[in-house]
């Protein structure tokens, strides 16, 4: 259930179908967005748009302001939209401290100090 707040601004159906569009992108992910709501506050000629979405594992906030609404909402969700690819892709990222970059580690580290022995 989206909740939309707004201060200083009627929330027409066509920011409301804007806004739900960006969400539905997010929902791409095949992960339940948790009470979502959005707050959209005018201050004189600048809008600015704060979003609050509650995933399973935590929760996603962006914040953008823009002159025009709509790019400011289409800002929103590109950074609502990048921190779900974050922490969606996060276990799966490759480390570098993975058991097989400590092996080849250990393998030269005594190949080193055989090389010392010989010098002296």
């Amino acid at each position: 259930m989206l909740k939309i707040t707004s201060k200083h601004l009627e929330v027409t159906p066509s920011i409301r179908e804007r806004i739900e569009g960006r969400l539905e992108k997010l929902s791409r992910h095949d992960v339940p967005l948790i009470n979502p709501h959005i707050i959209i506050t005018q201050e004189k000629q600048l809008f600015k748009i704060e979003a609050s979405v509650g995933i399973p594992n935590g929760e996603l906030f962006a914040q953008a302001k823009s002159e025009n609404l709509y790019s400011a909402i289409t800002a929103m969700g590109q950074k609502l939209q990048k921190q779900l690819n974050r922490t969606q892709d996060k276990p799966t990222a490759n480390r570098r401290d993975t058991p097989e970059h400590i092996e080849e580690a250990v393998v030269l580290d005594e190949e080193e100090f055989e090389d010392e022995e010989y010098a002296a």
